[in-house]
């Protein structure tokens, strides 16, 4: 079927049904955006820093007066998870804060002096806006990652044109009517929707590409980056582990497990997907987290209240099932919990905490990305720290120890990027700090802020006598 004609449905997470949809953006489609787009960063690129900025400002005053609407649609794609309710309220001051920042970063870029190699040579830099950003987000977290991997190349003077989920397009019409109260931003600034064949056709037309999503995806978005020869960033999974060691306090860690695990469902790529406790106390941190689990109310009857909501993605139940299954043929037990099922047509699952796992099986290994709390034994800091960093992921992690001081001495043996020390998934938390991943859970965007969408031109100035070849 072709792209331009292929009508694609919204699978409502709580019902089941299918209650929205919307025509996919053909390759022409995405071009003639791309060239629109091209246009208003030619204007918006040449705007002084301050005066750019200055209209961010008013976005993210619009962003506040839309909020409510945001939230609404979101939740709606999301099963009224968490995520739908937390991330609306805080793009608006993050809009700010890269705003705040901004100014120093463009001018900490700025190189300017005398040439060492000539008395009569200086040099200085010019920076300019990369061009045309494109941005692939996913389904778990739909407006928070498609907005906060457009910001900043926004406010560096590109343009970015988002390809956002198709299981999760209905933030769109909010998050545009936010934009179009400023227009020089409308200009720059949109979206296009489809599934794979246009995020490709997103990559055959844009300057630079964000991408959060599968491992597997981001390797094909990663070589057709690679292929046009156009920078990138990808953030892909993660299976974080949290180590709780002998002394720590029981109550607390129960309460990070509980919360960093369970939160969005266990939809959200820095979830605790693993968790390694000292064996002195490994029991009764089980049966302390089964308890907690069992208190957990899931929103199926009313979707303004409860803990977990219905998993967004119909697919993604069958797959934790799977590990779930696996877990179980090879040894492990459940605690409490279960596998998934249906209520009024969504799929959810209550919380579960499996026990005699090891890293024999896909639980323990493949990112799960759902409400399962494998807990381990171990017996020396040694093997905590050889279990956390036996994987292919390195995105996130935590530890909690007796003090700060023992869980710091661990936390910097994990290869992870943002590593929670007596707590758990504080990456909502992580800035100014920059972290890269470790393993397969990302590449790119190694510059601070704005600096990554800029690029740098040298002018070598010569203010004395033209240089010239010397035979011999």
């Amino acid at each position: 079927m072709d792209v331009a004609a292929q009508v694609i449905d919204v699978r409502n997470p709580r019902t089941g049904k299918v209650d929205f949809s919307f025509t996919a953006a053909s390759p022409e489609d995405v071009r003639r955006k791309a060239l629109e787009l091209r246009r208003g960063q030619a204007v918006w690129g040449a705007l002084p820093l301050e005066e750019r900025l200055a209209l961010m400002r008013k976005w993210a005053d619009s962003l506040d007066a839309h909020c409510a609407a945001i939230i609404a649609a979101d939740s709606i794609d999301t099963g009224y998870g968490q995520i739908s309710r937390t991330a609306p309220p805080l793009l608006a001051p993050t809009v700010r804060s890269v705003c705040d920042a901004a100014v120093k970063q463009y001018q900490d870029a700025l190189r300017d002096g005398p040439s060492p190699f000539s008395p009569d040579l200086r040099y200085e830099t010019v920076l300019q806006p990369i061009g045309l950003v494109g941005v692939i987000s996913p389904w778990n977290g739909p407006v928070w990652l498609a907005l906060l991997r457009s910001i900043l190349p926004l406010a560096a003077g590109c343009a970015v044109l988002v390809k956002p989920s198709e299981v999760t397009p209905r933030f769109i019409a909010p998050v545009l009517e936010s934009v179009r109260a400023v227009p020089e931003l409308a200009a720059v600034f949109d979206f296009v929707q489809g599934a794979g064949p246009t995020g490709a056709a997103l990559i055959d037309n844009v300057d630079f590409i964000s991408f959060t999503g599968s491992v597997p995806t981001g390797r094909k978005v990663a070589e057709a980056c690679s292929h046009r020869l156009i920078p990138f960033e990808v953030e892909l999974g993660g299976k974080d582990p949290l180590i709780i060691t002998a002394g720590a306090d029981l109550e607390r860690a129960v309460a990070a497990a509980a919360r960093g695990g369970l939160r969005s469902t266990g939809q959200a790529c820095f979830a605790l997907e693993r968790i390694y406790v000292e064996r002195p106390i490994h029991d009764e941190f089980v049966a302390m987290l089964a308890q907690r689990c069992d208190q957990v109310v899931l929103n199926h009857a009313d979707p303004m209240s409860g803990h977990l909501g219905p998993f967004i993605f119909a697919p993604q139940a069958a797959i934790v099932d799977s590990h779930i299954d696996d877990a179980l043929a090879k040894g492990a037990k459940i605690v409490t919990g279960g596998k998934s099922f249906e209520l009024d047509g969504g799929l959810y699952m209550r919380p579960t905490v499996l026990t005699q796992v090891d890293h024999s099986m896909t639980i323990m290994r493949d990112e799960t990305f759902g409400p399962v709390l494998p807990v381990m034994a171990y017996d020396t800091p040694e093997e905590a720290i050889a279990l956390a960093n036996d994987t292919i992921f390195g995105l996130s992690a935590a530890v909690i120890g007796a003090d700060v001081e023992e869980a710091c001495s661990i936390a910097r043996r994990i290869d992870a990027g943002n590593i929670s020390v007596q707590d758990a998934c504080l990456t909502f938390f992580a800035a100014p700090a920059e972290a890269d991943s470790f393993g397969v859970s990302g590449l790119g965007g190694k510059r601070s802020g704005i600096q990554r969408f800029l690029k740098r031109k040298a002018l070598l100035i010569n203010e004395g006598k033209a240089t010239c070849m010397v035979n011999g």
